[in-house]
C-alpha cells in the first residue's frame, strides 16, 4: 500500500517487522526468532503475522514478509517460515526458495 512505513526491530535474539499506515494508530507486525544455523550463520523463524482488521486488506501482510525476505536476502540470513501467511508467501513466491532454511 502507497505510504506505508516498514521499521525493522531487531532485539538480537527476537525481532518484529512494523508497519504504519497512513490515517491509522493500528500496527501490522511480523514477529521472527534468531537462530544460529549449523553452518553458524543466521535463520530468522518467522513466527507470527498479525495485521489489524482496521488495516486489513491492503497488502499490509504482503509488504511486511517482502522486508523480512529482502533483510534476508542481503544479510545472508535465511527464513523458516513457521506462520501460515509467511509459509503461504514463500509458495506464492518460488524465487525466495534459496531463503528457505
Amino acid at each position: 500500500m502507497e505510504g506505508t512505513v516498514i521499521t525493522r526491530h531487531d532485539q538480537g535474539a527476537r525481532g518484529e517487522y512494523h508497519a504504519a499506515v497512513p490515517g491509522s494508530e493500528a500496527i501490522g507486525r511480523l514477529t521472527y526468532q534468531r537462530r544460529r544455523s549449523a553452518d553458524g550463520g543466521d535463520v530468522l523463524v518467522a513466527d507470527h503475522t498479525l495485521v489489524p482488521p482496521e488495516i486489513g486488506g491492503r497488502g499490509v501482510a504482503a509488504r511486511l514478509v517482502e522486508a523480512l525476505v529482502a533483510d534476508a536476502r542481503e544479510e545472508g540470513n535465511r527464513i523458516v517460515p513457521q506462520c501460515s501467511y509467511v509459509e503461504a508467501m514463500f509458495r506464492r513466491h518460488p524465487q525466495w526458495a534459496d531463503l528457505r532454511a
